[in-house]
């Protein structure tokens, strides 16, 4: 805990650890898993560009998730039918647009692998704080919009009926999504973003039957990985987001051997 580096690097998986458990609990209650996915890798593309200007490509990241977001959210809804290939479509674009534009930066070419995989050992103070708004943002926007999100989260019928504006709400939970995306790149990268955003929440599903339950219990496993992570891969000098997703990934499969305490 002497290293400042460290305090920073338990400090971005807790703020990371915070957005992955409200907002993963909505990817896998509403199985939109892919649609993440999507986001996710095309965001590389506003990376890209934004290192290409001089710019900080964490905000970048953030424009690019959000345009992403609207798009594939659009798609979702018009193009049911080809949703899977439209989607594979654009998350090769994304991607594609960033590894040109950082090719093409002059001077020093940025680490790509940095982007890829992350690596949360290298969290500087700026990033905490991007980190925290973005948080604050995803919060104050769950608690306002609880009911609205949980309805469409589980019958977008009955929520239409209910004068629920499914497609503007369905369309900003996307843009949610996006932002803790942002978030957790800086953790375990592009690759490998997914898996942090759902396997805490899906743990979690498997032993509670309540969407607020499901998002503390998601949030302090996210915070058990994170923190575990660094610990294990401090020594032997294991690749930090890596680690944190072998962690999960293994909690996980133990947890499916485990026997669900909510079936009969």
């Amino acid at each position: 805990m002497q290293h400042q580096f460290l305090q920073l690097s338990l400090a971005g998986g807790l703020l990371a650890s915070i957005g992955c458990g409200v907002i993963g609990t909505y990817v896998v209650v509403k199985r939109i898993g892919y649609l993440a996915g999507g986001i996710a890798h095309a965001i590389l593309g506003g990376m890209g560009v934004a290192y290409f200007f001089g710019r900080d490509p964490l905000y970048g990241a953030i424009i690019a998730s959000i345009i992403s977001a609207l798009i594939i959210g659009w798609v979702s809804l018009r193009f049911k039918q080809q949703e899977d290939t439209i989607i594979g479509a654009l998350w090769a674009i994304g991607m594609s647009i960033g590894v040109i534009f950082i090719a093409k930066t002059p001077g020093y070419n940025v680490d790509l692998m940095g982007y890829l995989f992350g690596n949360i050992l290298l969290i500087n103070p700026d990033q905490l704080y991007a980190m925290l708004l973005l948080n604050l943002s995803v919060i104050a926007l769950t608690f306002m919009l609880y009911k609205q999100f949980l309805a469409i989260s589980f019958d977008e019928e009955f929520a239409k009926l209910r004068g629920v504006k499914v497609t503007a709400i369905y369309l900003l939970l996307l843009c949610m999504v996006a932002i803790t995306i942002v978030l957790l790149i800086q953790v375990v990268g592009l690759v490998l973003v997914i898996a942090l955003l759902t396997m805490p929440a899906a743990i979690a599903g498997r032993f509670v039957h309540s969407i607020g339950k499901m998002m503390i219990l998601a949030t302090l496993l996210g915070v058990l990985f994170t923190t575990g992570g660094i610990a294990i891969s401090y020594e032997p000098n294991l690749p930090t987001g890596s680690t944190i997703i072998l962690l999960a990934g293994i909690t996980y499969l133990f947890s499916l051997l485990v026997k669900n305490p909510l079936t009969k």
